[in-house]
């Protein structure tokens, strides 16, 4: 059985230090800033987080996204496959971007002109943190000794089990991307509203509830994990943050409060949902009851 890549893009958010330890790698989206192409990097090598998000709120600039480009996809595939690797690539939910789709087109293209390679293209219906603990658990599958298509397989059926909750300082950001469903009446007041964030069956952010100022929706996030949550003891609970560091460690001690789980994967949120969130955006994911709520 071949060795097995598992390569996920910028928009997992994982740690540099967590993609060294279950020996994960990324296809690199982009950013555009005042007409100017960058890395989307999740080393935030050119931009710390503190400076990009203040592009953001100070500056006022309007980041735009680039998916992954398909020579990336095309070359890399390619490189593994000479290795002789077998390739697992788990993309950004299909209804935030287009990279699984052309990930898809490319693998297909690779294995008709290759057919010694296996490659699989899994639509996590998610991003951020629930895309990467997503990809975790395809590592721990790896080192389980399973193959690419029971690995791939797995993942497509629990992949709905990965809930997200989060909270954003605006919800401007997202309706100026298009990132969230919600009706025009919700959004009509926005004054000290905090909505209420899940990544719904389909893979869209979608706005199920709006509280009334920040602590109020740190709280109901945590009641919601706690609602939510199955078998948390074997099971880490992900939460990261758009600079916004100390608000997104009383989440977590209000969560340690009513639910005891493996441990906490704690870190930044990443410059392309940066960019669609905005600054002060908190989210949380951990493996729970199945999502089936689909947002009008």
């Amino acid at each position: 059985m071949n060795k097995i890549k598992i390569l996920l893009d910028s928009t997992c958010d994982l740690s540099d230090e967590l993609r060294a330890q279950y020996d994960l790698d990324y296809f690199h989206m982009g950013l555009t800033i005042d007409d100017k192409n960058h890395d989307a990097d999740l080393s935030w090598r050119e931009y710390s987080q503190k400076e990009f998000y203040d592009l953001m709120r100070e500056q006022k600039k309007r980041i735009y996204t680039v998916q992954v480009q398909d020579h990336v996809f095309e070359e890399t595939f390619k490189e593994w496959v000479a290795k002789g690797y077998d390739v697992l690539y788990i993309g950004c939910s299909s209804a935030l971007s287009g990279s699984v789709k052309s990930g898809l087109n490319i693998a297909n293209k690779v294995m008709a002109e290759n057919k010694a390679a296996h490659i699989r293209v899994v639509d996590p219906l998610n991003a951020g943190m629930g895309q990467g603990l997503i990809g975790i658990y395809a590592a721990t599958l790896r080192e389980d000794g399973k193959s690419l298509d029971e690995i791939a397989d797995e993942l497509d059926r629990v992949k709905l089990h990965y809930n997200q909750w989060a909270t954003v300082g605006s919800l401007t950001y997202l309706k100026n991307a298009g990132r969230v469903k919600a009706s025009s009446a919700f959004f009509g007041n926005l004054f000290g509203v905090k909505p209420i964030l899940i990544s719904d069956a389909n893979g869209m952010n979608f706005a199920i509830k709006k509280v009334r100022g920040r602590q109020a929706s740190l709280q109901e996030i945590a009641d919601n994990v706690e609602r939510t949550i199955l078998d948390p003891e074997n099971h880490y609970i992900a939460i990261c943050h758009a600079d916004c560091e100390t608000d997104a460690l009383e989440l977590q001690k209000l969560i340690e409060k009513k639910v005891h789980c493996k441990g906490f994967l704690f870190g930044k949120l990443g410059p392309i949902l940066g960019a669609s969130c905005g600054p002060d955006t908190i989210g949380v994911w951990h493996y729970g009851q199945e999502v089936t709520i689909k947002g009008e």
